[in-house]
C-alpha cells in the first residue's frame, strides 16, 4: 500500500477519488485494515478477500461470519422505504464471475432475517438455508476463475408487511446445462457428482450401480479437471442428505437420477454392422441406466436409437446414426438433471408459501429452474422474441407488470461476466446477463438522472462521461439483426455453423463491437463487452439452441412402463401433452429444460428454443425490476487467482473501469442524482418547518418546498455542521435535484427531529397519564399504610430454655468419635472413583462415547463458543470435576457439563452391552 494513505468509508468526501487509481488506493487501504465494505454514496462497493475460499456459501456457513454494518445499512434502507411507502425493494448485486456476489447475497438474507425475519433460530430460516445448501451442490461448479462459480441465478423474493419477513421464494435461472455432459478444461461438472461418489456408502454405490466406479472412470467427469479433495466433499454431501430431508425430498429418489446421469456419459454408440447402432464395450451401463430410472434396457435404447417423423401426415420411424443416438444420449442426461433441480426449487418454494399474495414473477416462474433473456425499462428496452411468438410471452410479461406492485424485497444475484476459453452460447447468454444488469445500473444512476437535468433545464458542474453499453446489447439481441435472432433463424433453415458466422460478418460488417479473431477461425468471432474482449466458438452454438428432446424417448417414462414415479413426474407436462392424443409417438419435440411456457404450439412442437425463452425469462425479471426502488451492491475480486488477502491493483482497476465506479463517484460528489417531485419533498421533510409557516396548498407548493430549504440551511448554521460532501439542490420545472450531501444532511436532520418529537411526545403522554392515574395510586398506597398489619416481634418459645455452654461436645468427645468410625479431621472423605461406563437403559456404555450438544459450550465468557450447538463430540471419560465429563475436539480436551450433551441415537464407537 501507498504510504499515507487513509481510509475513506465513503467516496465521494473532499480530497477523495478524482481518478481510477485513486478510487484503487482508497479501496486498497480499507483492504489492509480488513474493512472490504465502501460506500460511493447510497451505492455499495464490495471487494471478496477470498477468506472463505472453499466455503460453501450456503446461509448455514454465514452464521459464523462477522456481520457487516455496510449491509445491515442497506437491509435497514430497503426494509424502511418498503414499510413507509409499500414500494417494492430490490438489491441487486453485479460484477464479475468470482467477485463474492453469491456470499455477499447470503449475507444480506441473513441480515434480512435478524431485522425482519425472527433471526436464524426460526422455522423459515432453517428451511431457507436448507434450500440453498440443497441448490449450491446442484448449480455450482469450479471454473478457471472461480472454484466455487455459482452457474445458478437466484432472485430471492422476501414479502415483508409491517416491517415483518412472513414469505420468501427463490426464483432461480439455470442456464449452463451443456456442462452436465461437457466441461471445460481444467474445470469440473457440478460439485453434486463429486460430493455423492465420496460420500456414498459402500452399500449405496451397489444399489446406484457405482460400485468399482471413480472421478477418472465416467465420462462426464473424467473430461475435466478430476482433482478431489475427498474429505470435504464427504462432508458436504452429509450436509446435503440432510438438507433434502429437511425439504422433504426423498433422498434415494434424487441419487438415483444423479447416478443415471453419470453412467449414461459411458453409454458410447457406435456404427454397427446393420441398420442399428451398437453400444461400445457392451450394454452393461445402458442396463444400469435403465433400471436406475425403472425402465427396460430394450425400450431405453429404442428411445435413444430411433426417431419418428411426420411425412405428409404419415408417421415414419428411422433409426439414428451413431452420432445422433450419442446426441440424444447427451440431451437425456442434460433433461434429467435440469428437471431434478426444477422439481427441487418448486419443492422448496411449495413450503414456504406463508401467505396467498400472488407474485412478483410470472405465475409460472417458479416451475422451474430457467434460462433468462434480454432487458426492458422504462427509458430504453433491447428485448428479442421470435417474431410471432411474442404476443404469448408478452401477455406472460404484462400479468408480471400487474402483480409487480406487490411489496417485497428482492435480492438478486445472477450471472457474472465470464471469458472462458473456448467461449460456447451458455458464456454468450451469461454476458449478456451481465451487460443487462450494466444497462440498468447505467440507466438508474446516470442516463434518468442526466436526461431529468437536461428535460428541466438544471445545469450541473459535473459532467458525467459514462459508457453506454447499448450498442452490445443491440449486437446480441436485437429483434431481428441481433446474435441471437440470427441464431434462431438459422436453426429453423438447418444451417450449419460456418453459414451462420458468415450471415453475422455481412450483416454487422462495421460494428465496432464485433471484432474477427487474429486465429481467423471460421467458427468464431469476438464482441467488445463493456469488461473485455471475448472470443466465441460457434461450433455448438446450433445444438445447443435447438435444445430438444423428442418424444420417442419422453414416451419411455409413462407410468405405463416406468415403474420409477419420479422420473415419470420429470416429465408430467410433457407427457400429458403426448398422450392427450393418439398416436403416440407421433414425431414431436420437447424442451431439453422445462420451458418458461407450458403451453405446446398446437400441441405438438415447443415454442421456444434455448435464447427466445433466455429473452422473455430476464425480460420479465427486468420488467418486475423496474417497478422497485434499487440499492446497488457493486462486487470486486481482488485478484484472478483466488489468494487470501491479496489486493492486485491491476485486476481492481480493470474493473473499477467495466463498472464505471469512478464516473459513480463523480456524480455522486458534484452532480445531482436525486430527484424528488416537490409535493413528495414537502411531504417528507416539512417536518423542520414550523407547522404554522407552511401555506400547505396545492399552488403553493414551490413556495414550501423553498421555505423548507430555507429553514434547512439555517439549521446547518445553527448546529454549526460542516458536511464532508458538497450540499447543493436545483428546482426545476416539476422536480427538486438534490446531491448526494444535501439528501444526508436532510435525511439525518429528519430523524434528529422525529427523535425529538417522538421523546417530547412520550415524556408528555407519560406524565399526563402518570398525573391522571396520581389520585387513585395514592389513596391506595396510603390504605395500603393505614390496613398493614403490625407483626409482633417473635417471642421464644416456652419451656425450651437456651443450650448450656457445657452441654456441647469437647475437642476430646469428638477424637474418640473419629476413632471409632476410622475418620481423619484432617482431609475430607474420599470422592468414589469415576466409573468407566454410564447407565443407559439399563445397559452400561463405555468411552469414548459419540455425544450431541444440546447448547452451546461455554455459554458465557466474552469469547465464541467452542463446542457448538448441534455438533457431535467424543466424550472419553469422566471428569474429576463434579457432573462433568472429558471432551476430546480438534487435539484439546475440555471439561464440559453432561447436562450441555445428549447421547447420539446410534452409531456410538465404544458401546458395551
Amino acid at each position: 500500500m501507498t504510504g499515507g494513505a487513509q481510509e475513506v468509508e465513503d467516496l465521494i468526501t473532499p480530497g477523495g477519488s478524482t481518478h481510477r487509481d485513486a478510487v484503487a488506493q482508497d479501496t486498497h487501504a480499507r483492504f489492509c485494515s480488513a474493512h472490504y465494505f465502501t460506500n460511493v454514496g447510497p451505492i455499495l462497493l464490495s471487494v471478496n478477500p477470498y477468506h472463505e475460499v472453499g466455503n460453501a456459501l450456503t446461509l448455514t456457513s454465514t452464521r459464523a461470519a462477522v456481520q457487516s454494518p455496510h449491509l445491515l445499512r442497506v437491509v435497514h434502507e430497503a426494509v424502511r422505504q418498503q414499510s413507509e411507502t409499500g414500494y417494492p425493494q430490490a438489491i441487486i448485486l453485479s460484477g464479475a464471475s468470482g467477485s463474492g456476489k453469491t456470499y455477499t447475497s447470503m449475507l444480506l438474507l441473513r441480515q434480512l432475517f435478524d431485522v425482519a425475519g425472527g433471526g436464524p433460530e426460526t422455522d423459515a430460516f432453517k428451511h431457507l438455508a436448507a434450500a440453498f445448501t440443497v441448490l449450491r451442490s446442484l448449480g455450482s461448479a469450479k471454473t478457471r476463475s472461480n472454484s466455487e462459480s455459482s452457474r445458478i441465478g437466484h432472485f430471492i423474493e422476501v414479502q415483508v408487511t409491517d416491517g415483518a419477513l412472513y414469505r420468501t421464494k427463490i426464483h432461480c435461472y439455470f442456464l449452463d446445462q451443456t456442462r452436465v455432459v461437457r466441461s471445460l478444461p481444467d474445470e469440473k461438472n457440478y460439485h453434486i457428482f463429486y460430493q455423492m461418489l465420496a460420500g456414498l456408502t459402500q452399500e449405496e454405490r451397489v444399489k446406484l450401480h457405482l460400485d468399482g466406479h471413480s472421478v477418472r472412470t465416467l465420462r462426464y467427469l473424467s473430461e475435466g479437471d478430476v482433482r478431489q479433495d475427498e474429505a470435504e466433499d464427504e462432508r458436504r454431501f452429509e450436509a446435503w442428505k440432510n438438507c433434502l430431508g429437511v425439504l422433504g425430498i426423498p433422498f434415494l429418489d434424487v441419487v438415483r437420477v444423479l447416478a443415471a446421469v453419470l453412467l449414461l456419459g459411458n453409454v458410447t454408440f457406435i456404427e454397427g454392422q446393420g441398420l442399428e447402432v451398437d453400444i461400445q464395450g457392451g450394454s452393461h451401463e445402458l442396463k444400469s441406466v435403465a433400471a436406475l430410472l425403472g425402465v427396460s434396457s430394450a425400450s431405453l435404447y429404442r428411445g435413444l436409437t430411433t426417431r419418428t417423423h411426420n411425412v405428409r401426415g404419415q408417421l415414419v420411424k428411422s433409426m439414428c446414426d451413431a452420432n445422433m443416438s450419442n446426441m440424444t444420449r447427451d440431451a437425456l442426461a442434460k433433461a434429467l438433471y435440469c428437471r431434478t433441480v426444477a422439481t427441487i426449487v418448486r419443492r422448496a418454494n411449495s413450503l414456504k408459501r406463508l401467505g396467498s399474495t400472488s407474485g412478483t414473477l410470472s405465475s409460472d416462474s417458479n416451475e422451474s429452474v430457467h434460462h433468462q433473456g434480454d432487458v426492458a425499462s422504462q427509458h430504453a428496452s433491447t428485448v428479442g422474441t421470435a417474431g410471432s411468438k411474442a404476443s404469448k410471452s408478452m401477455s406472460v410479461l404484462n400479468n408480471a407488470v400487474k402483480h409487480a406492485t406487490d411489496g417485497f424485497i428482492g435480492i438478486l444475484d445472477m450471472f457474472g461476466f465470464e471469458d472462458p476459453k473456448p467461449s460456447h452460447l451458455e458464456h454468450l447468454c451469461i454476458n449478456l446477463c451481465a451487460e443487462t444488469m450494466q444497462h440498468f445500473y447505467n440507466t438508474h444512476i446516470f442516463k434518468s438522472s442526466i436526461e431529468s437535468c437536461r428535460e428541466e433545464g438544471i445545469t450541473c458542474e459535473v459532467e458525467v462521461d459514462y459508457v453506454d453499453n447499448v450498442p452490445c446489447i443491440d449486437l446480441i439481441s436485437s429483434l431481428r439483426t441481433g446474435l441471437l435472432s440470427m441464431l434462431d433463424v438459422e436453426g429453423s433453415v438447418r444451417g450449419t455453423p460456418e453459414s451462420y458466422i458468415q450471415k453475422v460478418k455481412v450483416q454487422h460488417k462495421g460494428n465496432s463491437r464485433l471484432f474477427e479473431p487474429k486465429a481467423n477461425h471460421i467458427r468464431a468471432f469476438g464482441i467488445h463487452h463493456f469488461a473485455s474482449r471475448v472470443i466465441y466458438d460457434a461450433s455448438d452454438f446450433l445444438d445447443t439452441n435447438r435444445d430438444i428432446i423428442s418424444d420417442d424417448l419422453v414416451c419411455v417414462f409413462h407410468k405405463q412402463s416406468c415403474n420409477f414415479g419420479f422420473a415419470t413426474h420429470l416429465f408430467g407436462s410433457e407427457l400429458k401433452a403426448l398422450f392427450s392424443q393418439d398416436p403416440v409417438p407421433r414425431g414431436v419435440s420437447f424442451r431439453i429444460s422445462p420451458t418458461s411456457h407450458t403451453d405446446l404450439q398446437n400441441g405438438d412442437e415447443p415454442v421456444s428454443t434455448l435464447t427466445q425463452d433466455f429473452h422473455t425469462r430476464l425480460d420479465n425479471l427486468l420488467r418486475t425490476l423496474v417497478h422497485a426502488k434499487p440499492h446497488f451492491v457493486r462486487c470486486l475480486r481482488s485478484n484472478c487467482a483466488e489468494k487470501p488477502g491479496l489486493f492486485d491493483r491491476a485486476t481492481v482497476i480493470k474493473q473499477i473501469r467495466a463498472l464505471q465506479v469512478l464516473e459513480t463517484v463523480n456524480l455522486m460528489a458534484g452532480g445531482y442524482p436525486h430527484r424528488m417531485r416537490f409535493k413528495t419533498f414537502n411531504l417528507r421533510y416539512r417536518l423542520l418547518v414550523p407547522f404554522k409557516k407552511l401555506r400547505r396548498a396545492e399552488d403553493k407548493t414551490v413556495e414550501d418546498c423553498k421555505l423548507i430549504l430555507e429553514y434547512f440551511l439555517r439549521s446547518l448554521e445553527d448546529i454549526n455542521k460542516t458536511s464532508t460532501v458538497a450540499i447543493q439542490w436545483a428546482l426545476g420545472k416539476r422536480h427538486i435535484f438534490l446531491s448526494e450531501g444535501a439528501r444526508q444532511q436532510l435525511e439525518m436532520l429528519r430523524i434528529e427531529m422525529r427523535h425529538r418529537a417522538a421523546t417530547l411526545l412520550q415524556a408528555v403522554w407519560r406524565g399526563w397519564h402518570f398525573r391522571r392515574r396520581w389520585p387513585t395510586l395514592k389513596r391506595n398506597l396510603e390504605l395500603r399504610l393505614r390496613t398493614r398489619p403490625v407483626r409482633p416481634r417473635p417471642q421464644p418459645i416456652a419451656g425450651t430454655p437456651p443450650p448450656d455452654v457445657m452441654d456441647r461436645c469437647d475437642q476430646k468427645t469428638i477424637q474418640q468419635t473419629c476413632s471409632l468410625f476410622g475418620l481423619d479431621l484432617e482431609r475430607p472423605p474420599p470422592v468414589p472413583p469415576s466409573r468407566s461406563y454410564t447407565i443407559t437403559g439399563n445397559h452400561k456404555m463405555g468411552y469414548p462415547q459419540t455425544r450431541v450438544m444440546k447448547r452451546n459450550f461455554p455459554e458465557e465468557g466474552g469469547g465464541d463458543p467452542v463446542l457448538l450447538k448441534g455438533e457431535s463430540v467424543v466424550v472419553v471419560g469422566a471428569s474429576a470435576r463434579r457432573g462433568h465429563l472429558l471432551v476430546d475436539h480438534q487435539g484439546h480436551t475440555y471439561h464440559v457439563p453432561f447436562q450441555y450433551m445428549e447421547l447420539k441415537p446410534s452409531g456410538q464407537p465404544g458401546v458395551n452391552i
